[in-house]
């Protein structure tokens, strides 16, 4: 797939993206629900290696490459590792699956309300990188933990500041600021974060496309004008803790709004499956994610 080809499958794809981006401080954890305990690895690079594994497994497995995973996220790790015998953004785009990569350096101490990214010193090398890999897009996340005005503008001027570097550097941004699904003020912040997300939109230079990685919202339909804005070229959802049924019934109540799971699509797969059981929980999860993601 070139370039075009990529942006047609993003834009218009019936289907989700996967999110196969866990990193160092999320990876013992996503290993631990895999079947993977502590004692098995012994520092990152077997810890890294471990989590490969698992995603190689996910990657060749026959129910990825059926057509309804359209893009796939991933950890800096495994764009540079092999997925059967090639690299792993060239073992996805032979699955028809457009790869992205995760270029944020973590989250920052809660401050007004949310946590924005750590400044990100390793962007233009990785970005750089990314390039030469034949890499699509990039992901990068913050999080708003409760209405503070001030704080979610903050965390919006953030992600479309480094949104603009990144396309410079010819990929296309899809911009996270998460909304804790927690949070007791959700609903009042996501109208603040819509408003913001908005101004940023109308501000981009025309003709550059970026997508946005959101939590479902509590009011279904609300981010309909971000979808419809001839910026984006796709709203993405993330599933923020929801189970993959849950996650799936609020995002179904969003047409316009695809999937971009992790626990979601992870969450019954286990190290000691056979590759008939292994696949078949991952389908079965790739086809309830893609029924919510096309229910609109």
């Amino acid at each position: 797939m070139n370039f075009d080809q990529m942006t047609a499958q993003i834009a218009t794809g019936a289907g989700f993206i996967a999110a196969l981006d866990q990193s160092g401080g999320s990876t013992p954890k996503a290993l631990r629900g895999y079947g993977v305990e502590d004692n098995e690895w012994d520092g990152d690079e077997e810890m890294f290696a471990r989590i490969h594994e698992m995603r190689s497994r996910v990657i060749t497995s026959p129910s990825f490459g059926n057509g309804k995973v359209i893009g796939a996220i991933l950890f800096e790790k495994t764009m540079d590792g092999e997925v059967d015998g090639l690299p792993t953004p060239g073992a996805l785009k032979k699955r028809g699956v457009v790869p992205f990569i995760k270029v944020d350096q973590g989250l920052a101490d809660e401050e007004n309300g949310v946590q924005l990214m750590k400044p990100l010193d390793k962007l233009p090398a990785l970005l750089e990188k990314s390039v030469a890999k034949g890499m699509f897009g990039t992901k990068m996340r913050s999080v708003i933990k409760s209405a503070n005005a001030e704080g979610i503008a903050a965390i919006v001027a953030q992600q479309f500041e480094v949104g603009n570097q990144i396309a410079d550097a010819g990929l296309v941004p899809m911009l996270e600021p998460e909304y804790d699904i927690t949070a007791s003020d959700r609903a009042e912040g996501e109208q603040i974060l819509l408003a913001e997300i908005m101004k940023g939109l109308d501000a981009l230079p025309e003709g550059r496309k970026v997508m946005l990685k959101l939590s479902i919202p509590v009011e279904p339909g609300l981010y309909t004008p971000a979808i419809n804005h001839p910026n984006v070229l796709r709203v993405v959802a993330l599933s923020g803790g929801y189970s993959t049924d849950d996650a799936c019934e609020h995002l179904a109540k969003n047409p316009g709004m695809i999937a971009s799971f992790s626990r979601g699509l992870l969450q019954d797969l286990r190290k000691g499956q056979s590759d008939e059981e292994f696949d078949g929980a991952l389908g079965g999860a790739i086809d309830k994610i893609c029924a919510a993601s096309c229910a609109g």
